[in-house]
């Protein structure tokens, strides 16, 4: 576990603090390398984890990562309205993810903390994790999707009010001067926009992730693996993000199937006195981890595949026309 940590905290340096810090929009040969180079890693991981601990905790990993993955991929959606909605410059949008994957990172990890503090002592906050993922699947297959259209929160929009912010970007800087007065520039906004996204999404992730294992190490490096190369993956995927229309589905098929298992989980643990009498509902099967593995690898892989025919009869479509 203590290398694990080390060489994911040299990735993660490498990664966003190093190469993220050079502003510049990378060529996709550059996106490729990198997005290939930590998948392969990932799988790497998994098959240590599978040699050092069996097999259950590395289909574990392996379900996570892919999940964890597939909503950080869904989450880009959300990064492509903020720049745009911001107007940040394409040279500066790397080191923009670079910071809001840092925070995203932050903020799981203490998700990941207290999601597995609560979850030791209180088994029943399945039964509410469960209820969330199955609100968030039907909204993601039937509601009104909310990544149309970026809106500010109440503490953006306060901030505006109370402090100077300028209608320019000063590079990477935080703080500039015109006519000897200070201003804050939009980069500050810009931060605040994704840092307080990436809250939302971790309320999402992180219920996700505990419904497929319990150890907190696996649930950490798996969100770890899930968001190095996010950045290169938002330039590669770039306008083809709008035309994975069918990933919404899938991803709300994954929750779904989480959201079940987590509530069938709670029930096979029951300590609730009103449900069954306090006691374990045996009756209640338990979800092999190859099948949570086999349902998040069609669901998306399914999504993928139709998304790509879709996008290819709409192209043949237009050039008819």
């Amino acid at each position: 576990m203590v290398s694990a940590f080390v060489v994911l905290a040299v990735f993660f340096i490498v990664d966003l603090l190093i190469i993220g810090r050079r502003p510049h929009v990378p060529s996709t040969a550059e996106c490729v390398r990198h997005i290939a180079f930590f998948v392969v890693m990932a799988l790497i991981f998994g098959g240590l984890i599978w040699a050092v601990a069996g097999s259950k905790p590395a289909l574990e990993f392996y379900s996570g990562w892919l999940t964890e993955y597939s909503l950080s991929i869904d989450n880009l959606f959300v990064f492509v309205i903020i720049m745009a909605n911001f107007a940040v410059p394409k040279q500066l949008q790397k080191f923009v993810l670079s910071i809001g994957i840092t925070i995203a990172l932050i903020l799981r990890g203490i998700f990941i903390l207290l999601g597995a503090a609560i979850i030791t002592r209180f088994t029943w906050v399945f039964f509410l994790f469960g209820a969330f993922l199955l609100v968030t699947a039907f909204k993601l297959a039937f509601g009104k999707d909310d990544d149309e259209e970026y809106h500010e929160n109440a503490l953006i929009s306060t901030l505006r009010k109370v402090i100077r912010i300028s209608d320019e970007y000063d590079g990477e800087r935080l703080r500039t001067t015109k006519d000897g007065v200070k201003y804050w520039t939009p980069m500050l906004i810009v931060f605040l926009a994704i840092g307080t996204t990436d809250v939302m999404f971790a309320f999402d992730s992180i219920p996700a992730i505990f419904g497929l294992t319990k150890d907190p190490f696996i649930v950490f490096t798996s969100n770890v693996f899930a968001l190095l190369g996010l950045q290169q993956l938002y330039f590669l995927l770039g306008a083809l993000l709008d035309k994975l229309v069918y990933l919404p589905i899938g991803l709300s098929v994954v929750l779904g199937f989480i959201g079940v298992k987590l509530i069938m989980e709670a029930l096979h643990a029951n300590t609730l006195p009103f449900i069954n009498g306090g006691q374990p509902i045996h009756a209640v099967p338990e979800v092999p981890t190859w099948l949570s593995l086999a349902v998040i690898v069609l669901s998306i892989g399914i999504a993928a595949a139709a998304s790509v025919i879709k996008m290819k009869a709409v192209e043949k479509k237009d050039a008819q026309n």
